[in-house]
Formats: structure tokens, C-alpha cells, sequence
């Protein structure tokens, strides 16, 4: 069923909507936990979509948080030397072509090395505007992100859409007051207001008012 919602912005996550980094990220985590004892299956339900020192506080809730503070520097440095197997997602350049005439921005937990990287080898241009970790006090499930970026762009957030993949994206959305198209197959579980399978499900037409997206 084809679906059409009315937008003047559209909010893009990074990882896992616009490029699918999910073989580096795993790869990188899964060995940092290793030496604590943490279960796979453990590390992976909590790093996606946040901040790599705030996953960190929630795998090891005693541990000192200068010291996340500090891996988490390491971790990001590493990520963005290490884009072996990063790829876009479907969709991904089409959608941000046509984009360029609207307010859009990408709002990502990663700083501005690791978007640089991971969009470069995934051939995607950046856009203008991007909300990094440089830019926020809060990580996601915070919607601080998605505010700021609505801020910068002079549109109000009931008008912007959001594209997130993970459970801490997905809230933050919502918790800024915005709607949310859910992309890929686990976006369902964390109920969005919408939902596609990639990005070659989007269509974007100019309006009077901004555009509509038209999914399904």
C-alpha cells in the first residue's frame, strides 16, 4: 500500500539507513567486549545507534566513565581507518539527490571523521548541514540530535521526517516530536511511524509547501 506524507526536512540517520556499516561495526565491538566477558548477543542489542561511550556505560555500569570516555576516542579513530565492507544502503544516493533542493540534514552518532569515512566509501555525498557527536550533549535515545538540526534548519520539528534504522534512533524521533520511516527489516520491532525495506522505496515530489515522500 503506497503511503504519502508531507515534510519541509527530512532527518537522516547514518549508519544502518544511509550506508550499512554493520559487518565494521560488530567486527570492532565484538573484540573490544571480548576481554570483559560480555555475550555477542549482549554488546550487539545495545551499540547500535549510540554514542560508542554511552554503550559503554550501559555494558559496564561500574566502570569509571573517563575510561569509556577514552575508548570510545579509540574506538571512533578506529572505525574510520576501518571501512572494509561498508557499502550503502539501497536507495541511499537517489534519495539524497533528491533531497538537494529541501531542508535536509544527516543526524549521526558518529563524529565527523568516521561520517566522513563511512559516507566516502559508500560513494555518498554528504550534505550540508550534519548533527554529529561534536555537536550534542545527549546521544540518542536523546532527541537533542533531531532538535538541533530541525533548529539549524528553521523548520519546525511536527514538519520533519526522520530516516533511522535502530531502536535509540527511532525513539529519538519520536521523543522530538517527529515522524519516523523505520528502514530495513528490524526498524518494525521499535515502532515508527512508518516503515520501508531500503531506500528505493522512497519517492520525493516537490510541493508548494516543501515535499511529499511517498512510500510502499
Amino acid at each position: 500500500m503506497t503511503q504519502t506524507i508531507s515534510a519541509r526536512a527530512a532527518l537522516l540517520d547514518m549508519d544502518g539507513t544511509l550506508v550499512d556499516s554493520t559487518a565494521v561495526v560488530e567486527r570492532l565491538w565484538l573484540a573490544w567486549a571480548e576481554p570483559h566477558g560480555i555475550a555477542p548477543e549482549t554488546v550487539l542489542s545495545v551499540v547500535h545507534g549510540r554514542q560508542g561511550h554511552q554503550s559503554m556505560a550501559i555494558l559496564l555500569p561500574e566502570r569509571d566513565h573517563e575510561i569509556n570516555l577514552r575508548e570510545n576516542d579509540v574506538m571512533l579513530a578506529t572505525e574510520a581507518d576501518d571501512v572494509d565492507g561498508v557499502i550503502r544502503i539501497a536507495g541511499a544516493d537517489a534519495l539524497l539527490e533528491a533531497l538537494r533542493p529541501h531542508p535536509h540534514a544527516i543526524v549521526t552518532s558518529a563524529n565527523v571523521a568516521l561520517m566522513t569515512a563511512r559516507m566516502g566509501e559508500a560513494g555518498l555525498t554528504i550534505p550540508e548541514l550534519t548533527v554529529t557527536a561534536e555537536n550534542v550533549t545527549a546521544s540518542k535515545p536523546d532527541p537533542e540530535g533531531f532538535l538541533r538540526a530541525a533548529e539549524l534548519l528553521g523548520v519546525d520539528p511536527a514538519d520533519c521526517v526522520v530516516f533511522e534504522d535502530s531502536g535509540a534512533g527511532i525513539q529519538a524521533g519520536l521523543a522530538a516530536g517527529m515522524r519516523v520511516i523505520g528502514v530495513g527489516r528490524h526498524a518494525a520491532a521499535h515502532e515508527p511511524t512508518y516503515r520501508v525495506d531500503d531506500l528505493t522505496a522512497v519517492r520525493i515530489v516537490p510541493t508548494a509547501q516543501g515535499f511529499d515522500l511517498t512510500i510502499g
